[in-house]
């Protein structure tokens, strides 16, 4: 009996952890997105940089994400 009781506790614990992960609301507000689109916040500042290393990916990947480009994926356009 006394294992039973320690893996209930053990599973009631951490599906109260993960409960707590679900948050009914977004983190971020609408209001505080407008301060999260600026141009400061990008990891990198060089934008032809960005531009070779995700034609590089989308070559690789035969795939192209939302990024607003037209074309196909085989590295020809």
């Amino acid at each position: 009996m006394g294992c039973q009781r320690r893996a209930l506790a053990v599973v009631v614990t951490l599906a109260s952890l993960l409960a707590g992960c679900a948050a009914p609301e977004p983190w971020v507000k609408p209001y505080e997105r407008e301060r999260l689109a600026d141009p400061i916040m990008r990891l990198s500042r060089d934008a032809l940089a960005d531009k070779h290393r995700e034609h590089i990916y989308d070559v690789r990947e035969s795939g192209r994400g939302a990024t607003g480009v037209q074309g196909g994926g085989c590295g020809c356009n």
